[in-house]
């Protein structure tokens, strides 16, 4: 048992940097739907209500007309509704009472210049798009009521109310069948789109609303301030997937819930999220000349409160795609079998800068609790004579009960600096008992219980 007996608590209207958190993360009121404008009910526009007929142009025309006449609300009532890739316009906004089902075909979903997985290219446009949108908004009817008990583990979630389904079931096995015939195979390798991509947009609210089945990413936000996800559960199966050939059960891949790449000011207040992969993702760019490139940049003041995680990769991970993050806040939150719960990414190939992160007041059981590892998949490093050394610094732990399997699972490394990490006021079950203060520079704990 490690002891040590003192008393501190992070002042929630501070960012970690000392500043002040300004009121518009006090604000999780909802968006009235009522004060969105006039309501186009896409079935009142010619679309049918057949989930076997795919409509993309005829959903589009109806988002068109709202734009057209001065903006409103673009209503998916009852039922299912066929899709491939839409895109939404200043002064259009979403509201979905039934399923809005995106096709399992790829050639539905149009390519583009884009943004994935750190990188400016030409890529699949997601199920709902919003380029350039101010006050924009997403809304349901209310999601559902989930916690890690009665998550639905495999593909039987069928719900029809207030969803967005990506409808990932064949574009997960073609990804695990091709990394049976290639196990080098990159997420980039299986054509897959993500279900919200949301870019240079500010003011946008995502609220009430199921959002599931990704076949890639989930939501992913590039270039955006301002950013509230209120009420929200999203979804992939971690099991039930059964690929010929393969005896193991998989998940849907790389579904992460929510990548942040770029961006700032965003507020994620009391979602569920269960997915095959890292849940509220820092991003912002990599490769060796990441900091130098203008389409890459930062992510700072983020904050995810009162969420409740089932399965997933990491409750918070910032990389592995990242540049420099600060002001980023992980509070009030439980997790029942989450593999980490705060992952810092260290890749090799990029220069990386974590700093001012806080991890407070959160519950439950995990299997590694603080993870900071050289992360080595698919990078490309070149040679840069200038490379900057990578670090992270000021990370904040406090107020915290948790039971793991590994609480400190930190590694040494000469790519990367550790400095200035607190230990404040957690109890914790270990299994492994790895807590070693002398790998991390000015280590500091006050009453940390490990038994």
């Amino acid at each position: 048992m490690l002891i040590c007996l003192c008393s501190a608590q992070a002042n929630n209207n501070l960012w970690p940097d000392g500043t002040k958190i300004d009121k518009w993360f006090d604000n999780t009121e909802k968006v009235k739907v009522n004060s969105l404008g006039k309501k186009y009910v896409i079935t009142d526009y010619g679309v049918k209500n057949d989930s076997t007929v795919l409509q993309t142009a005829e959903i589009q025309s109806v988002i068109d007309r709202c734009a057209e006449e001065g903006g409103g609300l673009v209503v998916v009532p009852e039922g299912t509704f066929l899709t491939g890739s839409l895109f939404f316009k200043q002064g259009t906004n979403l509201l979905v009472e039934g399923r809005l089902k995106g096709s399992d075909r790829i050639r539905d979903f149009r390519l583009l210049p884009s943004r994935m997985e750190g990188q400016s290219i030409k890529y699949f446009a997601a199920l709902i798009n919003a380029d350039g949108l101010d006050g924009f908004t997403i809304t349901g009817r209310g999601a559902v009521e989930a916690s890690a008990d009665n998550a639905p583990s495999t593909t039987g979630f069928t719900t029809q109310k207030s969803c967005i389904d990506g409808n990932g079931a064949l574009y997960w096995e073609e990804f695990w069948i091709r990394r049976q015939y290639n196990p080098q195979c990159t997420n980039l390798e299986a054509m897959r789109p993500r279900l919200v991509y949301l870019s240079n947009c500010k003011n946008v609210t995502v609220q009430d609303i199921n959002l599931i089945n990704s076949p890639f990413w989930t939501n992913h936000l590039y270039k955006c301030e301002r950013v509230r996800y209120l009420d929200c559960f999203i979804y992939a199966p971690t099991k039930g997937i059964k690929v010929p050939g393969d005896k193991r059960e998989r998940g849907g891949p790389s579904t992460d819930a929510i990548d942040i790449d770029v961006s700032h000011d965003i507020l994620i207040d009391n979602c569920f999220m269960q997915v095959n992969d890292d849940a509220v993702v820092i991003k912002g760019g990599k490769g060796t000349w990441a900091d130098k490139q203008p389409e890459n940049g930062p992510v700072y003041n983020v904050i995810v409160q009162n969420c409740n995680y089932g399965v997933v990769h990491g409750c918070l991970t910032v990389g592995s795609e990242s540049v420099h993050d600060w002001n980023i806040v992980l509070r009030n939150i439980s997790f029942k079998n989450a593999n980490r719960v705060l992952w810092l990414k260290m890749r090799p190939d990029t220069p990386q800068h974590y700093e001012k992160i806080r991890v407070e007041n959160v519950s439950g059981t995990c299997n590694s609790f603080l993870v900071i590892r050289p992360w080595t998949q698919f990078y490309n490093k070149a040679d840069r004579a200038d490379m900057p050394l990578s670090e992270c610094n000021d990370i904040t732990i406090t107020g915290i009960d948790v039971v793991s399997k590994n609480f400190f699972d930190v590694g040494a490394s000469d790519k990367y600096k550790l400095r200035n990490f607190s230990f404040i006021d957690c109890k914790v079950k270990d299994q492994k008992k790895a807590f070693k203060s002398t790998l991390i520079e000015n280590t500091v704990t006050k009453n940390l219980v490990i038994e």
